[in-house]
């Protein structure tokens, strides 16, 4: 498992009956987390959160602090700002696990000594596309919520990148490659973090095992004649480190060589010294 270790600004704290307890900055959140599966004793720190999202058994869900949805605040990574606010759907704008991969990337394109151009898929609020732009790439951001990319705008204001070469797409991700495909815009990197449901081109629902595929191979068609990297991340419980792995071995690996490597990511738990498992992700790399 690779972690996300480095962060001063966030902390696992601890994990029990199915919640994690975070201290994101300052404020410390208890979130629901599927993964959570044992019953361990809690410390005293739990009776300090600020909110707890507490789970719908007819799904979705509430904080039981309804204030946390009209809060927000910054916590920072290696010289990148991110603005955290509580959502109706228990999220905070940001997955800190992903740091592991933010930094992967900009080693990459630091060390190509070449101008590299990435498009980042299903792009949220932006991290990839920040780590990338300060490793001194051009991005093309790509999400269908309007809300999320204006999101990532003001990331990147906040980090001092406001004036880097990024494109803010709003569009469906799919439509937009098959456009750039057919326009011959071609890029260096790919990074790809898709939902584990959504709408298709045609707005009929899909699962995310069931689209993957075609979704990866479309994808692998927007990469140029000498590509850096191609990076896919998955939450999706279905999909393991090896059939992310083998799903870019038989797209990307396929028409350009070089080698593709899985794991999980994860974040160290501070009360226990255990890690907390939070996704999947393959990479192809061109060496």
């Amino acid at each position: 498992m690779r972690l996300a270790d480095q962060w001063t600004d966030f902390q696992l704290l601890d994990t029990s009956r199915g919640e994690k307890l975070e201290r994101w900055g300052d404020t410390l959140l208890i979130r629901p987390d599927p993964q959570v599966l044992w019953d361990t004793p809690r410390g005293p720190l739990w009776n300090q959160a600020a909110a707890r999202y507490l789970r719908s058994q007819k799904g979705g869900g509430r904080w039981d602090n309804p204030a946390m949805l009209t809060t927000q605040w910054e916590i920072g990574y290696k010289g990148l700002r991110f603005s955290i606010r509580p959502t109706g759907f228990k999220h905070t704008g940001l997955f800190p696990e992903q740091a592991v991969n933010w930094d992967l990337m900009g080693e990459l394109i630091r060390r190509a000594g070449r101008p590299i151009k990435v498009l980042n898929l299903f792009a949220y609020t932006g991290g990839a596309t920040l780590a990338c732009a300060a490793a001194g790439a051009s991005v093309c951001h790509v999400d269908a919520s309007k809300g999320m990319v204006t999101w990532a705008r003001e990331n990147a204001a906040l980090s001092g990148l406001a004036d880097r070469p990024i494109r803010w797409i709003v569009d469906d991700c799919q439509k937009f490659v098959e456009r750039e495909i057919r326009r011959g815009n071609r890029y260096d990197g790919v990074v790809m973090d898709p939902p584990s449901y959504g709408r298709g081109p045609g707005g009929e629902l899909w699962k995310l095992e069931e689209s993957i595929y075609g979704l990866v191979d479309l994808c692998a068609g927007v990469l140029g004649d000498n590509p850096l990297f191609f990076l896919l991340n998955s939450y999706t419980t279905g999909l393991s480190p090896a059939v992310m792995e083998y799903l870019l071995g038989v797209t990307v690996a396929r028409r350009y060589g070089g080698t593709v490597a899985s794991s999980e990511i994860g974040l160290p738990v501070e009360a226990t010294g255990y890690n907390l498992p939070c996704g999947s992700t393959a990479i192809w790399t061109r060496g």
